[in-house]
This record gives structure tokens, C-alpha cells and sequence, in this order.
């Protein structure tokens, strides 16, 4: 566990973390809380100030809109996405898009490519919410951050290590949706992170990859963190 000074991570499962800087500011990244690995009891800080969401599916964003509702919060998002949880009735919200940083009181966030799918399903059906992304978090105090969202690997991670050097990259690891221990190493070598915290795993049966599997294929001055729901680092 973390003290209580610093920059702070919390895991909250699948690809649901909720970060706070040193200096207080709570965000929480792909608000999935009802997701299968959520940890039993937690609960949220009554401030979310601000909301990150890499894609429209269910599983990312499925509680974005009454998280913000609840707590007051701004969503970032890529535009149309933006634009779809505003008509949801999220009051604050700022829409963006990839290559661009916005300064969220202490932290400066900038969306970064991923390659992955992005609809988001209602009742109505299927909506075009723009496409997916990643965010480099860059605090005033503490490391650089990544989360990739849902992503394969791809060769212009090097470009993301080369602009931004993040220290600490959250990337998925469960395979047959996004990346499997196996291209999630070579992202790490092509970030240049030091710090690996495996997400998007172990949700469901069929997301396969685990910590161990990851460590195994890293290079060697590479940590892998094998935490679990509900831990912070």
C-alpha cells in the first residue's frame, strides 16, 4: 500500500483505475464499477474530479455517466464521445483528441493513439463515438503515466516513449481483445517504461493472460507489478 503522500494508483479492476496526485486530484480512468473483479466494500472518494475515458464500449465506460453525476466530475474524452455522454446527461465534459493535452489542475493528459474498436451500444443501438485512445498523464510532482486503454501493440508506441517517457505504463494483458503478455512485453520495450501494471485481465475466462506470463517475456530491468483488485501503489 501506498502512504499517503504521492502520487497514488489504485487498481479497481479490468481496466478501471482511479489515480490521485500529490496534490489531491482524483482521476478515475474507465469507470467500470460494476465490473466481475471490483473489490468488495470499496468505495470511491466523494470527489472524481475528472473522468478519463480511452472508448466508447461498455466495459470502459459503462459507469461514466452516474460516476459523474454522483461526484460531480468532468469527462474527458475524444470528441464524439465526449459529445455521446453529454447527451447521457454528464454535465461537464471536455472533448478532445489524439496529439492534444489538457491541464487538469495539476496533471497535464494528453491523448495518444490506440488500435482498437470504439461503438458504444445503447438501447438505440450502435453509435459512432469516435475512436479509441491511450493517455500519457504527466503530474506536476511524480512520474509519467500511461494507460493504453485497449490496444494491440503497435510500432509507433516507440514515438509515445520517445515524446513522453512514461515511467509507469498500464497496459492490457488478457489477450483475445486487446494485447497478450506476449506483445504487451514488446510494448514495454518500445515505451521504455520501467514499471508494467498488468490491466484488462482475468475479468473473464477468456482474457487469459497473467502477471507471471508477463514477467517472464519483459527484459530485465523491466518490474512487472502483480497486484490485485483493490491494491494501491
Amino acid at each position: 500500500m501506498a502512504s499517503d503522500k504521492g502520487l497514488r494508483i489504485t487498481w479497481l479492476g479490468h481496466a478501471t483505475v482511479l489515480i490521485r496526485t500529490a496534490k489531491g486530484t482524483n482521476i478515475l480512468i474507465d469507470p467500470w464499477i460494476q465490473n466481475p473483479k471490483y473489490p468488495k466494500g470499496f468505495e470511491l472518494p466523494s470527489a472524481i474530479h475528472y473522468i478519463l475515458l480511452t472508448h466508447g464500449h461498455g466495459d470502459h465506460m459503462g459507469d461514466a455517466v452516474p460516476v459523474a453525476k454522483k461526484h460531480g466530475s468532468t469527462a474527458v474524452a475524444i470528441y464524439e464521445l465526449s459529445d455521446y455522454i453529454a447527451k447521457q446527461g454528464v454535465e461537464k465534459t471536455v472533448g478532445m483528441n489524439l496529439g492534444g493535452t489538457v491541464k487538469l489542475e495539476d496533471v497535464a493528459v494528453t491523448m495518444v493513439d490506440a488500435k482498437h474498436s470504439s461503438g458504444a451500444q445503447d438501447a438505440n443501438g450502435t453509435h459512432y463515438v469516435g475512436v479509441a485512445a491511450g493517455y500519457v498523464l504527466t503530474p506536476d510532482e511524480g512520474p509519467v503515466l500511461y494507460h493504453a486503454g485497449d490496444t494491440c501493440v503497435f510500432g509507433d508506441m516507440r514515438l509515445i516513449g520517445e515524446l513522453y517517457n512514461p515511467e509507469i505504463a498500464m497496459l492490457p494483458i488478457g489477450g483475445h481483445f486487446t494485447m497478450d503478455p506476449k506483445e504487451a512485453a514488446m510494448a514495454a520495450k518500445l515505451l521504455g517504461s520501467k514499471t508494467v501494471l498488468p490491466i484488462h485481465w482475468g475479468t473473464f475466462p477468456m482474457l487469459t493472460g497473467t502477471p507471471q506470463d508477463l514477467a517472464s517475456q519483459v527484459d530485465t530491468n523491466v518490474k512487472v507489478e502483480h497486484w490485485a483488485p483493490g491494491d494501491t501503489l
